[in-house]
């Protein structure tokens, strides 16, 4: 069990919900967004271990919150979590720095098991 600290960013609210709860199940502290700006500024407020991003959010997109942690908060691993996950996506996220890229509908298993790595690095 891992007091890791989460930043869930996600638009759709189910998802951020059921995310969130398996999550805490796990022991995680999580805060849940539901756009890129309130991600940024949770991120300005308070320290996350990890960042889950959906790519395609309003006002701010996870590229956008990506470049934002990258640059002010390096030391926060992220996880790019979309519906979209083509190979120009995946690509994007590698290149923009992220730690992991993972598609809807996602394996909670095989996430959490991708937190644990990143957090014990």
């Amino acid at each position: 069990m891992s007091a890791a600290r989460i930043c869930v960013a996600d638009d759709d609210p189910v998802l951020g919900s059921v995310l969130s709860e398996d999550l805490q199940a796990c022991g995680y502290t999580v805060s849940v967004v539901s756009n890129g700006e309130d991600a940024i500024n949770q991120l300005k407020e308070q320290p996350f271990d990890v960042a889950i991003l959906d790519i395609r959010m309003p006002k701010v997109d996870g590229f956008g919150v990506l470049k934002f942690i990258k640059e002010q908060k390096p030391q926060t691993k992220v996880i790019m979590l979309t519906a979209f996950a083509d190979l120009r996506h995946s690509v994007m996220s590698k290149e923009y720095g992220a730690d992991d890229f993972m598609s809807k509908p996602y394996d909670f298993e095989m996430l959490r098991l991708t937190i644990e790595r990143l957090v014990a690095k």
